[in-house]
């Protein structure tokens, strides 16, 4: 009887040893995780982000189907993110519950960075590469103004463009113009035709201070932004000039009676319907513009007030972007992987953007092959970017809130006729003070 018992517990003792061998080999936690084997537990990271149509599933699809392949051991839960300007978000931070992942705005960064609630990535964008993917003309969207990464940025830069009609400069035999003085000609030449020169929807308050940024950028490439961070002062004579160009092409009779009461929907169709010569936009007219005027639409270069002043900016594009993109909260628990994750999904957003949506509004360089043709603009767009030497902002991307309301009014005053360049230089500075 005790030779049979010693040799079933031998047996037990065997089998025991050979099961703690088994479970030793999946490691949850260690470089076995990595390899995604069947029936390992994979790492969960919350993430914030946009899913509520098909155009931002699409992106986000997109990019967790590429991380499958990439990261196998790491599986995200969404949190769709609500169209509340950031306020949940910012609820979140309060209660202490930030998902591992969020898509931030500047604004975000701006709250989270003082609240240390946000994780600052420069550490991580040198060991990625992260600079290195970023288009040289982008790296206001990956630094904040303290010179920190708060966020891997997937959106470019956006910019204002100048849209012109072709066949309407070809059939009046006006040359496409590169000097302000070409610039009043055509706006003569196309009165003269019974023509509308430019279209604008100035009862919006930002394309007013984008066509005069258009101008001073023509001065100073830093344009408006100069203005809000303090670097310039409106009544240095770049933004006088500048000033000045614009109601004297007002007075010229460029824009249309009643401009500052057009609406975009009113100011587009004097473009598509070849009713008006020239429209200024964003770059987000191209799709509507090339859909009503096919191969007759085009855009130029901003004219500047002498040749080599045209040839010297022509490459400082008017818009601009702010930091922004796939964010980390500073309290995830593995902010090594939570980065790395945050950095693959914005790039794996500007290739989907790039490849699929015909759009190369991206920050960073895609290389891989397009699905989705670029429209001619986009297709020339693509190819300007590489050389675009500076951007400036937006009306919505100043962060002084009392420059922003002065100069939203003084440039829509402009296309009064009936405001000079020195009560516009007086009202900017009162708001600075």
């Amino acid at each position: 009887m005790k030779k049979g018992l010693l040799g079933v517990l031998s047996l037990i003792l065997v089998f025991t040893l050979a099961a703690c061998g088994s479970d030793n080999s999946t490691n949850t936690n260690g470089s076995n995780a990595s390899n995604g084997g069947e029936g390992e537990k994979k790492t969960k990271l919350r993430i914030y982000a946009q899913y509520s149509d098909e155009d931002t599933k699409g992106y986000y699809d997109y990019a967790v189907a590429e991380l499958a392949k990439e990261m196998p051991n790491v599986e995200l839960e969404l949190e769709i993110q609500a169209q509340d300007d950031g306020q949940k978000l910012k609820s979140y931070a309060a209660t202490g519950n930030l998902p591992d992942i969020f898509n931030a705005g500047l604004d975000q960064i701006s709250v989270f960075r003082k609240s240390n609630n946000i994780l600052e990535l420069d550490k991580y964008v040198d060991q990625f590469g992260f600079k290195e993917k970023m288009q040289p003309s982008a790296m206001n969207t990956l630094y904040a103004d303290d010179n920190h990464v708060y966020a891997f940025p997937y959106a470019g830069n956006e910019f204002i463009l100048l849209y012109y009609n072709k066949e309407l400069f070809e059939k009046n035999k006006v040359k496409v113009p590169t000097t302000k003085e070409e610039l009043l000609a055509a706006v003569d030449a196309f009165n003269a035709a019974g023509i509308t020169p430019m279209s604008i929807f100035a009862k919006e308050k930002w394309p007013n201070v984008a066509l005069y940024d258009v101008f001073a950028t023509r001065y100073n490439s830093k344009g408006i932004s100069a203005l809000d961070s303090g670097e310039a002062k409106p009544s240095d004579e770049a933004y006088v000039k500048a000033a000045q160009d614009v109601i004297d092409l007002v007075k010229a009779g460029m824009f249309p009676k009643g401009a500052t009461n057009l609406n975009y929907d009113q100011a587009a169709a004097l473009f598509h319907e070849g009713k008006a010569a020239m429209f200024i936009n964003g770059q987000w007219e191209i799709e509507a513009s090339t859909k009503a005027l096919g191969d007759k639409v085009g855009y130029m270069y901003y004219p500047a007030p002498d040749s080599a002043s045209y040839e010297q900016n022509k490459y400082a594009f008017s818009g601009g972007g702010n930091p922004g993109g796939f964010a980390v909260s500073a309290n995830t628990p593995d902010k090594d992987l939570a980065a790395e994750v945050a950095s693959f999904m914005a790039l794996k957003y500007a290739e989907f953007k790039f490849t699929q949506k015909g759009s190369p509004i991206v920050a960073t360089k895609v290389d891989k092959e397009i699905v989705k043709a670029f429209d001619p603009m986009m297709t020339t767009l693509n190819e300007d970017i590489p050389k675009i030497t500076s951007t400036t902002s937006f009306a919505w991307g100043l962060s002084n809130s009392k420059f922003k309301a002065a100069i939203e009014d003084s440039s829509q005053a402009l296309l009064s006729g009936g405001y000079t360049a020195e009560q516009f230089v007086s009202d900017l500075e009162s708001a600075l003070k």
